[in-house]
């Protein structure tokens, strides 16, 4: 484990790492509670406060959200590409969001359910350090520096929640560890376990590449990768290099 450490320490730019073994307890963190500019990791906390306010009666997973072509973004996902402006139930934007991490899916989600709820959501949840500042892809935003935000620990014990079952409650729980199961961007934490259950969200952007999520090894573990400014290959390859190891 002090070998993980020192290959992190090595890492150019800034990482962050935070492992939890879900059998032992263990813990290792590496800038764990740094913040760190979220990319599409943030899709993961907008996913769970969904799904809070669904609990409480305030959404309906049947909702319907017309996607107008003012909130379409390019990047990841599908909704983009439609010609005309489809009607999609917040279910299937959910599924989009985290699956094919689907940009439009998202803005569309945090129009709705409005930052200002989503953030007092984030605190109600545990997350006082994962911040969302602004739409994906809002280029003014981001050339005044605002940037949605995350640390490694935090998603982490957000994932443990959810494999607990206890994140909202245990039929919220199941869904958002449903849909996180069918993630469809896999060259990371599972790209040399590919007959291990990962429950995962990843996230990318110039300079940057995050993967948090839970592995079911043989004693199941969550883990959580974070880098800015970086050499987004070889972090990858690093990603995919201690996952392997922790899994045994």
């Amino acid at each position: 484990m002090a070998n993980i450490l020192e290959r992190l320490e090595k890492v150019k730019g800034k990482a962050g790492f935070y492992y939890k073994n879900l059998v032992t307890k263990e813990e290792i963190g590496f800038n764990e509670n740094e913040t760190f500019s979220a990319a599409s990791v943030i899709k993961l906390p907008i996913l769970a406060v969904v799904f809070s306010e669904v609990a409480k009666g305030n959404a309906k997973l049947s909702d319907l959200i017309t996607v107008k072509n003012s909130d379409k973004v390019p990047g990841c996902g599908a909704l983009y590409s439609f010609t005309d402006e489809p009607t999609v139930d917040i279910q299937t934007l959910c599924n989009l969001l985290i699956t094919i991490s689907d940009n439009t899916a998202t803005n569309v989600l945090i129009k709705h359910f409005t930052i200002e709820k989503i953030s007092e959501e984030f605190i109600k949840l545990g997350l006082k350090d994962t911040k969302l500042k602004r739409l994906l892809f809002d280029s003014q935003a981001s050339k005044k520096g605002i940037q949605n935000l995350f640390t490694p620990k935090e998603i982490g014990i957000l994932l443990e929640q959810i494999y607990s079952r206890i994140l909202i409650n245990e039929k919220a729980s199941e869904e958002i560890l449903n849909i996180l199961l069918q993630q469809q961007i896999n060259h990371k934490i599972p790209g040399l376990l590919p007959d291990i259950a990962i429950a995962h969200k990843t996230g990318e952007d110039d300079g940057i590449t995050h993967d948090v999520g839970i592995v079911y090894a043989d004693e199941p573990f969550v883990v959580c990768f974070a880098s800015n400014e970086t050499n987004v290959a070889e972090f990858e390859q690093l990603i995919r290099e201690i996952s392997y190891e922790l899994a045994g």
